[in-house]
């Protein structure tokens, strides 16, 4: 690249395991830290590039084509410094394997774009996805209708744990039977992922399900993948408290794909102190603000207003990829400015058609003692998560559950099937997204063809 001034450095034995980065500029004379990138190179060398701006910071929007699935198991999120791919794995063909999955960053540094990314490779990739937004929905409101199951409680994530636990056993029982040791996609099951976004609002010390929830995590790490049923989590913080408390599952998340986002002194030396980065391994800071230099300000001199403005959500680390020390960044997923309502851009990239796989039924994986305590109305943990498990509400439903859901018994044309739905408080139903639904509702046997007046009518 023009205009890139490039260092190779002759290291100690073992390589670099710190270093002072702003020194490193300093020697440099370089006033705008991100414009020097380090990384670890091979053997016994270092490699110190010196770029006219930081190559991370205008990246192109993501497309369908780099979330698509390849053959290796592999989509494309982002971008290294350098320009080579960003990768994340979704499922292992040479082993049959679904993976583990960890994001962790600050807050603002970019994890619900990462999940949003995540979320549309597998709607993309025909994988079918359980998904738990434990921000109230509120993290990745586009998801809704374009996953299997969405939640958003800590109870509800539990029962669609309890449920995906129960398909890996189920997978395990029958495959067992059939000798096969390994999970092929589509043979005959899909390949499938919990995913849990604010996951430290579960696993965190007082949640109210975080034992039961570490385990079923760690359960599905540990056996789940095997037979093709994946976990990922995205958290705030890294410490183990924050995760459940478990070494077994920290332990599991370290052999998956685990990604660092921008983060936090205290951050980095819990991740360190937990074994997720190598002690000593040096990694550049990502900054809260790329580009600005840090300087005295004279008297009555005033900040510009941008001064203070994040622009760095994105950037992170790969810390189980081949270049665990090289800065990296996702490309940008949706619109750059807050939307009033969904985000276009992003279901746009969704696209119309139906999630792939079925709503996992959360009311039969609630036990007696819960439904006991449900029955006497008590306001105990859970109870509102329970009805609404017994009652889903539409924003958790796919369309085709809300179009069951509205019609009437003696049938409804086109147009008041379609103000139905959308007065029913889901997402905005397109009236092709309906008139595709429907054909495969009758392909299904779930409703009646046509009686030649254009109604549609329930069996």
């Amino acid at each position: 690249m023009k205009d890139v001034r490039e260092f190779v450095l002759k290291t100690p034995p073992g390589g670099v395991k710190s270093y002072d980065h702003d020194a490193l500029c300093d020697l440099l004379e370089v006033d705008d830290r991100s414009r020097v990138i380090f990384e670890q190179g091979v053997g016994r060398e270092a490699i110190v590039r010196i770029y006219p701006a930081n190559p991370l910071m205008n990246m192109r929007e993501i497309r369908v084509d780099d979330l698509m699935m390849d053959a290796r198991g592999f989509i494309t999120i982002g971008s290294y410094y350098d320009g080579s791919p960003l990768r994340f794995r979704l499922f292992d063909p040479k082993t049959g394997n679904a993976q583990r999955g960890a994001v962790f960053g600050t807050t603002g540094a970019g994890k619900s774009r990462l999940v949003q990314a995540i979320l549309i490779a597998c709607k993309q990739s025909g994988i079918v996805v359980h998904l738990a937004d434990l921000k109230s929905g509120q993290s990745v409101p586009e998801a809704a209708g374009h996953v299997a199951t969405r939640v958003t409680t800590q109870f509800e994530t539990i029962l669609m744990l309890r449920g995906l636990v129960a398909e890996a056993e189920r997978r395990m029982k029958e495959y067992a039977e059939l000798g096969r040791s390994g999970f092929v996609i589509g043979a005959p099951d899909p390949l499938m992922y919990g995913i849990v976004d604010e996951a430290n609002r579960l696993l965190e010390k007082g949640a109210p399900f975080r034992d039961e929830a570490a385990r079923l995590i760690k359960e599905l790490g540990r056996t789940g993948r095997s037979v093709g049923v994946g976990i990922i989590i995205a958290a705030q913080a890294g410490h183990l408290d924050e995760l459940g408390g478990s070494d077994t599952l920290r332990a599991m998340l370290k052999e998956g794909e685990v990604i660092l986002l921008r983060w936090s002194s205290a951050m980095m030396q819990q991740l360190v102190g937990d074994g997720l980065i190598p002690r000593g391994e040096a990694l550049q800071p990502i900054p809260k603000v790329v580009g600005r230099v840090q300087r005295i300000r004279r008297y009555n001199e005033t900040a510009t207003e941008d001064d203070d403005d994040v622009n760095s959500q994105g950037m992170l680390y790969h810390l189980t990829g081949a270049r665990p020390t090289s800065m990296a960044r996702t490309f940008v997923v949706g619109s750059v400015a807050p939307c009033t309502g969904y985000d276009p851009v992003i279901l746009d990239l969704y696209g119309d058609g139906q999630p792939p796989g079925n709503q996992i039924h959360l009311a039969a994986y609630i036990t007696d003692k819960e439904l006991d305590a449900f029955a006497a109305g008590g306001d105990g943990p859970g109870t509102a998560a329970q009805r609404a498990a017994k009652e889903p509400e539409p924003t958790s439903m796919t369309t085709s559950d809300r179009i069951l859901a509205v019609l009437t018994a003696d049938g409804m044309s086109e147009p008041d099937l379609l103000a139905a739905l959308n007065k029913d408080g889901g997402r905005e139903v397109k009236r092709g997204t309906l008139r595709t639904t429907v054909s495969t509702l009758r392909s299904e046997g779930k409703i009646a063809r046509p009686d030649g007046t254009g109604c549609v009518i329930p069996t």
